[in-house]
């Protein structure tokens, strides 16, 4: 396998190979290796081998443990003792929340009013101090702002910090490890922190693999920024993916202008199906965000999209984001 330290588009990069080696050997012992699963059915669907690399069975039920841990714990004794704060619709929520725990250290979270209850319950649970704010990227910062000035405590951002990208990087990294062939990995975008890793993780470890974000079209800030060049924001978003209602960062656009593949766009009639689909056949549990990643290859033009029209059976990767959803009876 390739390291990324001998890859030229890596020079100058603030997350090197090491970086992300080093994150992963720092998170591994909290959080689960979790599996890459398969589905003949879906195979067949999506005229594909796919591999799904399931952080909907990771600690807090997502991704997001990754990045948290790596950067909490990359805190300074200093800085623990201050705490920490961040802004989140949900998963990054108790990802900090949990990993702040761990450190037993406080944790200040800033979350939307409309969050799903099933995710307010997570922080709760774990410890975390909830301040509800309006449903914004503006109201979001400004309250988390705000608690930074009350508390002198540290920012954790979702998505803008190298550390939370290099966490993000292993969930790709141990894809790749473990099917080191693939021509192709999908993960879902909204501020771009597991899509950026993503694309340092699998490139790190396979050259010239494809990576490519996929989005809901009533949050299309990543399609519309990399299509234009220039970042574009995205204020509100009404998606049921309410994973992906914020928008890219400088930090992670310029990574994915540098290394991302393209920006697939989903509608929420396909979000739904792909959801309930999974359900069905794969008997797991998914979020919206997650199946985000999954619908644009249950497309009669899905392979051509990513550029394996011609190729027969292309192995895709797919990263499964999450698994927080509200199940209701």
């Amino acid at each position: 396998m390739a390291l990324a330290e001998t890859a030229s588009d890596f020079n100058n990069s603030p997350i090197s190979w090491n970086t992300i080696v080093e994150a992963h050997q720092r998170v591994r012992p909290r959080i689960h290796r979790t599996p890459v699963l398969t589905s003949e059915s879906l195979n067949g669907l999506a005229g594909a081998l796919l591999f799904f690399k399931c952080e909907n069975l990771q600690k807090t039920g997502s991704f997001k443990i990754r990045g948290a841990t790596n950067a909490i714990l990359s805190l300074s004794e200093e800085e623990a003792r201050r705490g920490v704060v961040t802004h989140s619709s949900g998963n990054h929520a108790a990802a900090v929340a949990c990993a702040a725990r761990w450190r037993g250290i406080e944790a200040f979270i800033v979350m939307p009013k409309n969050a799903p209850a099933v995710k307010c319950r997570a922080v709760e649970h774990y410890g975390g101090k909830i301040t509800f704010c309006e449903p914004n990227v503006k109201a979001r910062a400004g309250t988390a702002a705000k608690i930074q000035a009350e508390t002198g405590a540290v920012m954790v951002h979702p998505y803008d910090d190298d550390r939370i990208i290099a966490g993000q990087a292993t969930a790709a990294k141990e894809l790749l490890e473990e099917v080191p062939d693939l021509h192709a990995v999908l993960a879902p975008v909204s501020g771009g922190g597991l899509l950026s890793g993503t694309c340092l993780g699998a490139k790190g470890t396979r050259g010239n693999v494809r990576v490519y974000g996929c989005e809901p079209e009533r949050a299309d800030d990543a399609y519309r920024s990399l299509t234009s060049g220039k970042l574009q924001a995205l204020e509100t978003s009404d998606t049921i993916a309410d994973g992906l209602r914020a928008s890219l960062a400088p930090r992670t656009f310029a990574i994915l202008k540098k290394h991302v593949d393209g920006i697939l766009l989903v509608s929420e009639e396909e979000i739904v199906a792909t959801m309930r689909l999974v359900w069905e056949r794969m008997k797991i549990v998914i979020e919206p965000s997650s199946a985000v990643a999954v619908a644009p290859l249950l497309r009669s033009s899905g392979r051509t999209e990513i550029g394996m029209g011609g190729v027969s059976q292309p192995k895709i990767g797919i990263i499964l984001s999450g698994g927080n959803v509200e199940l209701k009876v």
